[in-house]
């Protein structure tokens, strides 16, 4: 028992000890993010199981949206899991977004990022996206954020909103800070990196 209490300890430690180290990077007011030339969007799936609306995902698309229009980005870098032929996460966020108004010129998609780890260092060495604003929920934002303050990117996060219930995800997010732990100590690499695809330098936005 003793043995099962330490490790939950350990679980809520390193889950409250990253929350607070990258606290000072997470901006939910879309009038106080600071500008960045390029907004990085982690991809999940668009439904859940039996065909059920992911809010997760639709949150994330929302919040990419606004900071695109509002001018807080110039461009958007969609990253996510490309898998299968039928399931293309960065494929199926970019036509969401055009039915949203989002012109294809300031997309740009990353096919390889399989895990938040992937994505976050991705857009740094293969994209040079060297001054991000990372977009998915704040649980996801403090976890990618210290992926990226481990490997000395620049970024800050802006959160999509948290979707009522779903407990379940903000449960599993204590293993996968754990995770995310372990591969930061073995010094994970991303799965594929591959040759640089810089992205377009700034349009019209100065580096704050």
């Amino acid at each position: 028992m003793s043995a099962l209490f330490l490790c939950i300890f350990v679980l809520i430690l390193i889950d409250q000890a990253i929350g607070f180290y990258v606290r000072q990077g997470i901006y939910t007011d879309i009038a106080s993010i600071p500008n960045r030339p390029y907004g990085l969007l982690l991809g999940t799936a668009k439904y859940f199981a039996k065909n059920t609306p992911n809010l997760f995902y639709s949150n994330r698309l929302l919040a990419a949206d606004e900071l695109f229009k509002a001018k807080k980005v110039d461009y958007l870098l969609l990253s996510g899991d490309n898998r299968t032929l039928e399931y293309n996460e960065p494929r199926t966020m970019y036509k969401d977004l055009r039915k949203m108004g989002v012109p294809e010129a300031f997309m740009y998609m990353d096919y390889a990022g399989f895990r938040t780890l992937d994505s976050v260092i991705r857009a740094d060495q293969v994209f040079k996206a060297h001054s991000i604003t990372i977009i998915t929920q704040k649980f996801h934002c403090e976890r990618a954020l210290f992926i990226a303050k481990y490997h000395n990117i620049d970024a800050i996060c802006f959160a999509a909103e948290y979707p009522s219930g779903y407990t379940f995800v903000r449960i599993r997010e204590f293993f996968a800070r754990l995770q995310a732990v372990w591969d930061l100590l073995i010094e994970k690499e991303p799965h594929f990196l591959g040759k640089p695809e810089p992205l377009p330098p700034p349009v019209t936005i100065p580096l704050n």
